[in-house]
């Protein structure tokens, strides 16, 4: 169970950085069109804000997804505790996982389920009923985003705690 609980994470931590760096590009070049028929032709397309600003949701979220399974998102406290070793460690990442915990389960279920109860009056039940303006999709494919970064987090939890060996981008282990 533990192997595959590291493998699916793996997996998808794979898919989710093609999806981001497809996202980056996509903002990238929305952008640079939008510059070019702005100054070069004084008209720019009125859809290529939106598609940069929904890119650039889904790259937030998703590279927020994957810094956390690099263990590369913000130690902002590192300096003042240091690593420590034994009880003391396992203590920390106890912290650091009810934190995470205490972040991401109450996004999920808001997501779905609203304050008083109901799939109805959930945050992706509100975004369905409405439409981006100028690209004339429903917001619910933009909102998904946080369910499924949110998910995605926990699935990398679930590995950590199964004993994933985390590599950074060269291959080395970063524990």
């Amino acid at each position: 169970m533990r192997n595959a609980i590291i493998a699916t994470s793996n997996r998808i931590h794979e898919v989710t950085r093609r999806v981001a760096v497809l996202a980056v590009c996509l903002m990238f070049l929305t952008v640079m069109l939008q510059i070019v028929a702005r100054y070069v032709f004084s008209s720019p397309p009125v859809w290529t804000e939106d598609v940069a600003r929904y890119a650039m949701v889904w790259t937030g979220l998703l590279g927020a997804t994957l810094s956390f399974k690099t263990r590369s998102d913000a130690v902002l406290m590192q300096s003042v505790f240091p690593q420590r070793q034994g009880f003391l460690a396992f203590l920390g990442e106890a912290f650091h996982s009810a934190a995470v915990l205490i972040f991401v389960l109450p996004v999920i279920y808001f997501c779905f389920i609203g304050l008083r109860g109901g799939f109805s009056k959930g945050y992706l039940a509100r975004q369905s009923g409405l439409t981006a303006d100028t690209l004339g999709i429903p917001m619910v494919w933009i909102s998904v985003s946080v369910p499924l970064a949110m998910i995605i987090i926990l699935l990398h939890l679930a590995a950590r705690w199964a004993g994933d060996d985390v590599e950074d981008g060269a291959g080395t282990s970063v524990d």
